[in-house]
């Protein structure tokens, strides 16, 4: 009787199947002062009162080069109040730079709106009060007829949808002096 002989990558799978189960180690959710952390060390979790990950994988995202690195923590979840984060945010103090955006900002809503205008008005036009013209085939297929005016309908629909929101919106922008 011959005995098997076992190539190199069956003992690559063997090894990963059996022996590669750390690169699938359970995740562990801790809660503390700084935050949530995730840390992969079932003692250290069992010491701490982490709660097991169930049903998803974790992304790390590396902080950024001038935020201190600690130890095993991988993410915090809660915002500190008091970080570069909360002091770097924009400011609506009626500065130049503000006006200036609102002025951009209304300028790219107007030009919207006289698109949507404009394509509103050619559906309309298409759409002919319910009754547009048949389009080659339509004639002998009158169910593709329906589903085109169907479709103008709720094109039309959608184009006063739209331009009701950019009216709202322009309307919400401070009036440029």
């Amino acid at each position: 009787m011959k005995k098997p002989v076992l190539s190199a990558a069956m003992l690559v799978i063997a090894a990963t199947s059996f022996g590669g189960a750390s690169a699938f180690a359970q995740i562990f959710r801790c809660n503390s002062a700084d935050g949530v952390e995730y840390i992969n060390n079932s003692k250290d979790a069992q010491v701490r009162g982490c709660k097991t990950m169930q049903g998803g994988n974790v992304t790390v995202i590396q902080a950024p080069a001038n935020t201190p690195k600690s130890g095993i923590q991988i993410a915090s979840a809660s915002p500190s109040s008091t970080g570069p984060a909360a002091s770097a945010a924009p400011r609506n103090d009626g500065s130049a730079a503000q006006k200036s955006r609102d002025s951009d900002s209304r300028v790219i809503l107007e030009t919207e709106l006289k698109k949507a205008e404009a394509k509103l008005v050619e559906q309309q036009k298409e759409y002919n009060n319910g009754e547009p013209e048949k389009q080659g085939i339509e004639s002998r297929n009158y169910q593709r007829y329906l589903d085109r005016v169907l479709e103008l309908k709720s094109g039309i629909a959608r184009y006063q949808s739209d331009i009701s929101s950019l009216k709202r919106e322009i309307s919400r922008l401070p009036t440029v002096n």
